[in-house]
């Protein structure tokens, strides 16, 4: 290595190193709150890089500049929700435009799409994206966008990020990528082709179960400039406090992914061995459809396993008899947090719909976290016996 060339820094380096990590005024440690609404200008002609709070804040600038290092895009926007940041990028779309969606997406998007943007005359054709090629059957000529979510909510179903992206550009069509249960520490979707990146940064970005925010990474300029445009008008961002928050909580993103993720690797297989579960959804067990495509575009299988405990009536059981993990709506915590789709997640899709898309009554979402794997197995294996 010459003098000249500057060796590019590793993943968990740049969670710390990420470039604003230290205040350039004072030296301190972490980035200020600048908890201001508005900004002073100086001169007149002259005026300040920030000049309202809703159109730039120095500790949201912080935040967007961070997670943009990560996911390896041209800039970050943090908003107020993962939603938040799901329906701003949509507004890029127009009346009268259709866009291919992953057909087990997470509820609130499947809401988003079906019920609210359907009276602007925005059209969803919802197709199985592990088959590229009812993607492509589902061209038509208003068609201006590819949306995707792998590992899927929650059947935890894969989509070939590159192909779907390469094929995307190729059509002239914008393609997005939710990345919220792979986070940049395994997935890194604009490195594989994608445009634009969204995360539920609520979820395993923020870790800790207090911090409601959204964020997302522009592959180029220009989709950049669109973006903030959007962001800017609908005034859906984040504030400084909760973007303060969810910095300290990614600094942590390497730590808490790779211990999560040998724990649910082992939730998994002892599931998968077990003859009262009906079936368990995890891209590491080496009978998952995906694997293949998942080790191809991510360095690991992530912290969540899905699996069918029989029917609706024995999942409540089971709910109501655990004693460590959230029973509760989300997910990627340094707490386990066991879910119910059908009356959480995905509770606003109808119920025939669910089941087009197998997430049948009896299926659990259970989101791993920092606890010893064994009290985990333990509290389970009571809770399942006894349901």
């Amino acid at each position: 290595m010459s003098g000249q060339e500057k060796r590019e820094t590793k993943f968990e380096t740049k969670l710390i190193h990420f470039g604003g990590e230290v205040d350039e005024a004072t030296g301190a440690s972490s980035v200020p709150i600048y908890q201001a609404s508005t900004f002073h200008h100086h001169d007149i002609f002259n005026p300040p890089q920030h000049d309202y709070s809703r159109s730039g804040n120095p500790t949201r600038q912080a935040l967007e500049d961070y997670i943009a290092v990560l996911e390896g895009g041209v800039q970050g926007f943090a908003f107020a929700s993962g939603m938040a940041a799901i329906s701003t990028t949509l507004m890029l779309l127009s009346a009268g435009d259709h866009i291919i969606v992953t057909e087990d997406v997470y509820g609130g998007t499947y809401r988003l799409l079906s019920n609210i943007l359907t009276r602007m005359n925005i059209e969803t054709t919802f197709v199985d994206m592990t088959q590229p090629e009812l993607v492509k059957a589902a061209l038509k000529a208003n068609t201006k966008a590819v949306y995707m979510e792998t590992p899927s909510n929650p059947t935890l179903k894969i989509t070939d990020i590159a192909e779907i992206s390469a094929w995307a550009r190729d059509k002239g069509l914008l393609s997005i990528v939710d990345n919220t249960f792979m986070t940049p520490y395994y997935q890194r979707p604009i490195e594989l082709g994608t445009d634009i990146v969204l995360h539920s940064a609520t979820k395993f970005l923020g870790g800790h179960s207090d911090v409601l925010a959204g964020l997302a990474v522009a592959r180029t300029d220009e989709l950049a400039r669109q973006l903030k445009y959007v962001q800017n008008g609908l005034g859906t961002v984040l504030g400084a406090q909760d973007s303060w928050l969810l910095m300290r909580g990614m600094k942590t993103l390497g730590a808490r992914m790779a211990h999560s993720e040998i724990s649910a690797r082992k939730l998994a297989d002892w599931l998968s061995r077990r003859g009262d579960i009906d079936a368990v959804f995890y891209p590491g067990l080496a009978n998952h459809p995906g694997r293949e495509v998942q080790e191809k575009q991510s360095t690991g299988y992530g912290a969540v396993v899905s699996f069918d405990v029989g029917s609706g009536e024995r999942a409540k059981r089971l709910l109501n008899l655990v004693k460590l993990p959230l029973v509760a709506v989300s997910l990627g915590a340094v707490e386990s947090i066991l879910s119910y789709p059908p009356m959480m997640s995905h509770a606003s899709m109808p119920p025939e719909v669910r089941a087009e898309r197998g997430i049948t009554d009896g299926l659990l979402r259970f989101s791993v976290g920092l606890e010893d794997i064994d009290d985990l197995l333990a509290d389970l294996d009571e809770a399942l016996r006894n349901s």
